[in-house]
């Protein structure tokens, strides 16, 4: 029998991040521990409530949610409505959670666990900017050395940028968390734009999806909404759900090929700022510090995300 693989999400819902919720609850490979939520898509305000939002729509009131940093470590907060509309979950008008917050702020709760749980035995998996991964490292640097492993949806390489021609919006918000987290020295799973850009919906699966019942048909809804944007912007027949493949690569990791690679945050330059400085072709001597993935077996990801999520509406 596998071993269950024990997480911490760090979000900021944002469609995909729900879809990526959902499909983490709906797994028994996987052990979610706690959400912690950050401003990143939408302040942390909704984050937060959406976050508890989706979980009682999986039925997992029992998953913690708690509420983190509400601003970058060192810039204005820049935020996504223009993508996800004003909520941040727009497309269906979910209930008003009754699940309360969890006590205590995020980055405080990231630093007890790991220090409480057995060292490597915690995956972290940031769907949004690195602000309380980040946060919590330097707050705490003795428990840097007890992750087991970060893997996070954020940076490109190939296809560039999503919120300026050179960055990619998680890092892009948080530039300077991101470069603490990359300098780190934990092993590290990154899952860029050029591997999620090939993770696109269809209009039969979002038609199969809104069929399954109610948390089907919210995965759909959601679809319809942020797809008007991609659609638009990349002139795409569908649009990429970004988040859902950090769980998708928890759960198999043959969906995706990538490789070892030295990636840097740039947080200087004037037109780059956010850039994930991805050495691709081993030009420079720097050491690989991620395992950065390039593309992504988009019909066996989508059957995963159906199956998965249709248990739910069982």
């Amino acid at each position: 029998m596998t071993e269950t693989r024990r997480i911490i999400i760090d979000c900021d819902p944002g469609q995909d991040d729900a879809v990526a919720l959902l499909l983490a609850l709906a797994s028994p490979e996987l052990e979610v521990l706690g959400i912690t939520t950050v401003a990143g898509n939408v302040p942390l305000a909704l984050t937060s409530v959406n976050a508890r939002k989706v979980c009682e729509l999986a039925g997992r009131t029992d998953v913690k949610v708690f509420a983190g940093c509400d601003r970058p470590l060192q810039q204005a907060l820049v935020t996504a409505e223009h993508v996800h509309g004003k909520t941040g979950l727009d497309g269906i008008e979910l209930p008003a959670p009754q699940m309360p917050l969890a006590p205590g702020h995020a980055v405080d709760f990231l630093i007890e666990t790991l220090r409480r749980e057995p060292a490597g035995s915690i995956t972290l998996c940031p769907l949004g900017p690195l602000t309380n991964i980040a946060t919590a490292f330097a707050k705490a640097p003795d428990i840097v050395a007890r992750v087991g492993r970060i893997v996070l949806m954020g940076g490109a390489y190939f296809e560039v940028g999503n919120i300026t021609p050179a960055a990619e919006f998680n890092i892009y918000v948080d530039p300077e968390a991101a470069a603490a987290v990359f300098a780190a020295g934990v092993p590290m799973t990154v899952i860029p734009l050029d591997a999620t850009h090939q993770a696109l919906t269809s209009r039969d699966w979002v038609e199969h999806m809104r069929g399954l019942g109610p948390v089907g048909a919210a995965v759909a809804s959601w679809t319809d909404f942020f797809e008007r944007f991609d659609k638009e912007k990349y002139g795409s027949e569908g649009a990429p759900l970004h988040d859902p493949c950090v769980i998708g690569w928890l759960l198999d990791p043959t969906l995706f090929e990538g490789r070892e690679i030295n990636v840097e945050i740039e947080t200087e330059g004037r037109f780059t700022r956010g850039m994930t400085v991805a050495d691709w072709w081993g030009v420079t001597d720097r050491p690989a510090n991620a395992l950065f993935l390039r593309s992504t077996d988009r019909t066996r990801f989508f059957a995963l995300l159906a199956e998965r999520i249709g248990r739910l509406d069982a």
